[in-house]
């Protein structure tokens, strides 16, 4: 789906500051991996690198922290296989960024209550109900962290490995001069069937190989 109508914000200095910048070699491929600091947030943020990233339209995958899924392999949500596929995505592109935004735990809501909203789920309620159950937001998650990355990085143009719309007009809102958003679709599974369709019903997420799955 491509979305050649945006416009690039005024220019920003970013916040965030580097620390680091080294080789990362990876199942998927060579990578810099370059850390962050902002003096305004508690989490230290990475970026991996691949190839010249900065000329030309940039396949970028913003990625929110996710313990469970990109740790430990829970199959309830997809975001393991998501930062898996978008890493070979980036290295087969010959180019590309991966910022992975710590903080975003639970779409920003924390690993514990990230882990009690889980057990709400397995008492019947969708991954909304259970925030709102537990007095949380349903996506608290802020991308501006991400923006100043990219900047800094000097990425002129971003395809945006995302199926997720409020991403798209949350980097649009920083400045970020997005011109195409690359889907990312996960083969559905047991668990995370349920998930899936209240990402693609509630949330608006663009999850078009669900309409294949029965039931």
């Amino acid at each position: 789906m491509t979305e050649h109508d945006a416009v690039a914000g005024p220019a920003r200095r970013p916040a965030v500051r580097r620390t680091v910048d080294t080789r990362m070699p990876t199942s998927a491929g060579d990578f810099r991996a370059i850390g962050y600091r902002d003096p305004t947030e508690v989490h230290e943020q990475v970026a991996l690198v691949h190839g010249e990233v900065t000329a030309g339209e940039v396949l970028v995958r913003v990625h929110s922290e996710c313990l469970t899924g990109d740790v430990f392999g829970s199959t309830h949500c997809e975001c393991g296989e998501q930062l898996s596929a978008a890493l070979r995505a980036i290295v087969a592109a010959g180019a590309g960024v991966l910022v992975y935004l710590r903080g975003h735990e639970g779409r920003g809501i924390g690993l514990s209550a990230k882990l009690k909203a889980l057990r709400l789920q397995d008492e019947g309620m969708d991954t909304v109900e259970a925030n709102l159950a537990l007095g949380l937001p349903v996506d608290a998650r802020d991308y501006r962290l991400a923006a100043e990355i990219l900047r800094d990085l000097g990425v002129p143009a971003v395809r945006l490995l995302s199926n997720n719309p409020r991403k798209v007009a949350a980097l649009r809102r920083y400045g970020i001069r997005l011109v195409e958003r690359v889907g990312l679709l996960a083969e559905p599974n047991e668990e995370n069937l349920r998930y899936l369709r209240t990402k693609r019903e509630r949330l608006d997420h663009y999850l078009p190989h669900l309409d294949d799955v029965p039931g």
